[in-house]
């Protein structure tokens, strides 16, 4: 280490010696620095960018040594052979190369080392190349063990440099690396200089200097620095310019540059979207690629389509920019692929305007259609038929074999109306199983009576009803422009009226339209409408008809009566709505409005009366029908013995085995069961003997024409016997006369009901009346003749 020391110290110019560090660590900042940028790159540019880092540091090494000889002074005049001196260049650059690539590409973990020692063994070449290029009167005698322990020291010094590089980050890691690798140059030259030995040779010849060492030190500093500065320039320059051109590809939108209305650029987007290259894009019109062009230089939006290479023709946005490009003021134009954008606005109009099963239009696309149906057949004086359609059979087959068999049938369906629908016709699906079809430009009404034909003759032959247990018919109804109706909406009302009463005619049947025939058929259906609402709108209210004891004329209870106040025709009787209310299921939630609301008044009396509430036969096909009646009660407070709930017979027909045993549920829960208007209809004995009824209703139809027929007197009193002989109490109702009462209590009836003994009443609650037999009722201020013998009840 000392003669190292005494080297520097004795025999060299230490300013040159600080300029040859100087220029050392440029290089090898600069080297590192291009490293750092080759790790950021992906494997192609990552070898471009070692090869500059490793030019830089050839360079740098090389510049090191030689300013470092310039340094040394021995006595005698010293100059340099060009060509080893080219050649010392090229070592330090290839050898700086390879180890670099090794260092930061090898696949072990200690890779570093192996990078070291190559470094050591390139910067030991350059120096002895280096050295051979010397033309001096000395011979040159190297020490070889110096030599060894220079290299060993070059290639720790190296591996740590590319360890530091390695391990670190941020300006540490250029730093440490940077530092590190200088050392390993200046520890390898100088642990070298210090073991020569100069031997003369008096008679050499020597080609003369013709620079002084100190100028010849600043030209090689100045050169080499440049050449580093260069190369790192050059570098980020390209890394700029890449990372822009890059970033312009890596636009999802098309970019053309254009000068003077000419297309001077264009990236990687654009070329891919038309199919142009940019060679054939240079200096073309845009506008013979575009269909319109603004030509402004302020911002634009605006939609038109590009022709492509393969003369296919795009929708794009464009958007116009100015900006400087090149030193030039120029315009950018962008453009957007719509196509993408096209293609999802029209699968959302399309989802938006048509059934997403079957593909028909939707209602609202048949509503579109059937307006400007209308108004062409306005101008041209020419008919149109609107058809309504609707499957037999459908919830049924829907509700046992499942949704997916239903989807099935009913695009199997859409597909046979489309087959027989005419090729201007209109087939849509407005909902669940319903359909229509406009039909134009025929003449009506064979045109249409023929299409039902092939509707109906279509659908029979490929399901056969008889062997397939999944297949269904259609009702239709038919409406005909202008004669059924001027408006979408009268004709569609009217088609609908049709199919309302093709449904009741026995089904898989087509009816025309008939003002007169469907009048009866809308007036129910508008029953049906507003009936659904009449809850919700408080229309409804319940009447309490008094129930009396036969022998001592006391009231035991009150029979709930649905009243309906309909909005321009009053009050309605049950008869006008119950049996529509059955039939269109909107029996189920009036049915439990009227228990729910007569258990609740019946829960305020003050003396434990029962209180009888009529249920539908279409309420027992409801599998927790028990449950919501325990539910009520549960609610109300009502004790459940009060209750009755009055059945007739018909409720037997349909489901007789699910009937019994929801009747003995409801028998089990504590409330009565009451058998009414017996002996009509599906009276059967076997019902009484079977079921826990707890009354009989004699029908009033039976008490009506008690005083003039005696077939009816003997029929009342076999039902009265027959009930005593059960132990099951009879009631008479429809008693509105004195004489049918006097009739009914001779033949042993226990209990009464009728006009005569108690009209229907909003308010059950009355006063102990005295002879004069007055119902007061609260709440409207009237007093009510009930004519009833004794009234017990409080308020």
């Amino acid at each position: 280490m000392f003669s190292v020391v005494t080297c520097i110290r004795d025999n060299h110019d230490w300013r040159l010696i600080i300029a040859a560090v100087i220029v050392c660590l440029i290089g090898n900042l600069a080297s590192m620095l291009l490293l750092s940028r080759a790790r950021e790159c992906d494997l192609g540019q990552q070898r471009n960018w070692i090869m500059a880092s490793a030019f830089a540091c050839g360079v740098g090494i090389w510049a090191t040594h030689f300013i470092s000889m310039l340094a040394y002074d021995g006595g005698f005049t010293i100059t340099y052979g060009l060509g080893l001196t080219a050649l010392s260049v090229v070592f330090a650059i290839c050898v700086s190369w390879l180890a670099i690539l090794v260092a930061s590409e090898g696949a072990s973990d200690y890779s570093f080392v192996s990078g070291g020692v190559l470094m050591a063994l390139g910067i030991g070449s350059m120096h002895l190349t280096g050295m051979q290029a010397i033309e001096a009167q000395v011979d040159i005698v190297y020490n070889l063990q110096a030599t060894f322990v220079a290299l060993s020291i070059g290639a720790v010094l190296s591996s740590l440099a590319f360890l530091s590089f390695k391990k670190l980050t941020g300006a540490k890691r250029l730093l440490v690396s940077a530092i590190a690798m200088v050392l390993a140059i200046a520890a390898m030259h100088f642990t070298s200089m210090s073991s020569i030995a100069l031997v003369p040779q008096a008679g050499r010849d020597v080609t003369t200097t013709v620079l002084e060492p100190k100028t010849l030190a600043a030209i090689i500093m100045a050169i080499s620095t440049a050449l580093i500065l260069v190369a790192l320039v050059g570098a980020f320059l390209e890394s700029h310019l890449t990372d822009l051109r890059g970033l312009a590809n890596a636009s999802m939108e098309g970019l053309l540059i254009l000068r003077e209305g000419r297309i001077v650029d264009a990236n990687e987007r654009f070329q891919e979207m038309s199919g142009w290259q940019l060679a054939e894009l240079l200096g073309t019109d845009p506008a013979s690629l575009l269909m319109s062009m603004d030509g402004r230089a302020t911002i634009s939006h605006q939609e038109t389509l590009l022709t492509t290479r393969d003369e296919r023709e795009i929708p794009v946005e464009t958007m116009a920019r100015r900006m400087v490009y090149r030193g030039r003021n120029c315009e950018v134009l962008v453009l957007r692929d719509l196509t993408e954008r096209k293609r999802a606005e029209k699968m959302i109009e399309h989802l938006a305007q048509h059934d997403v099963l079957t593909g028909l239009p939707n209602r609202s696309l048949f509503d579109t259609r059937i307006r400007h149906a209308l108004q062409l057949a306005q101008r041209k004086r020419t008919q149109i038929a609107v058809f309504c359609l609707d499957l037999d059979r459908f919830k049924a087959v829907n509700d046992i074999f499942g949704h997916a068999e239903g989807d099935r049938i009913l695009c199997k369906v859409s597909a046979i109306l489309q087959r027989v629908a005419g090729e201007g016709d209109t087939v849509a699906r407005l909902g669940g199983d319903e359909f229509a079809i406009i039909q134009t430009g025929k003449q009506q009404p064979d045109a249409a009576r023929r299409l039902a034909d092939l509707i109906l003759g279509g659908l029979a032959a490929e399901m056969d009803i008889a062997r397939d247990p999944t297949a269904v018919g259609a009702s239709v109804g038919i409406a005909i422009y202008p004669t059924d109706g001027s408006s979408a909406q009268e004709l569609s009302d009217n088609a609908d009226t049709a199919l309302y009463r093709a449904k009741h005619a026995g089904r898989s049947k087509a009816c025309f339209f008939d003002a007169e025939m469907d009048e009866a058929v809308r007036a129910r259906r508008q029953i049906e409408a507003e009936l659904r609402h009449a809850t919700t709108r408080s229309q409804l209210s319940v009447n309490y008809q008094p129930i009396l004891d036969s022998r001592t004329g006391s009231i035991t209870g009150y029979e709930a009566l649905m009243r309906w106040n309909r909005p321009g025709h009053g009050m309605s009787e049950p008869e006008v709505f119950i049996s529509i209310a059955e039939e269109s299921g909107v029996i189920v939630q009036l049915g439990e409005w009227v228990l729910r609301q007569a258990c609740t008044e019946a829960a305020r009396w003050p003396q434990p009366l029962s209180i009888a509430v009529n249920v539908s036969p279409v309420q027992f096909m409801l599998p927790n029908l028990c449950e919501r009646v325990a539910a009520i009660l549960e609610e109300t407070g009502l004790a459940p013995h009060r209750l009755e709930l009055e059945i007739t017979e018909a409720a037997f027909v349909r489901d007789r085995s699910n009937v019994i045993a929801t009747l003995m549920r409801l028998h089990g829960l504590g409330v009565r069961i009451v058998m009414d208007d017996f002996g009509t209809g599906f009276s059967s004995l076997s019902n009484l003997r079977a079921l826990p009824f707890d009354k009989i209703k004699v029908d009033r139809s039976f008490t009506g024409i008690l005083e003039h027929d005696a077939a009816a007197r003997s029929i009342v009193r076999a039902i009265i016997g027959l009930g005593h002989s059960l132990g099951i109490q009879v009631v008479t109702e429809g008693v509105e006369t004195e004489l049918q009462r006097q009739i009914v209590i001779e033949e042993g009836c226990e209990q009464l009901q009728g006009l005569l003994l108690g009209k229907p009443d909003i308010e059950p609650s009355v006063k102990l009346a005295a002879r004069e037999n007055f119902l007061s009722v609260h709440g409207d201020g009237f007093d009510r003749p009930c004519n009833a013998t004794t009234i017990t009840a409080a308020e």
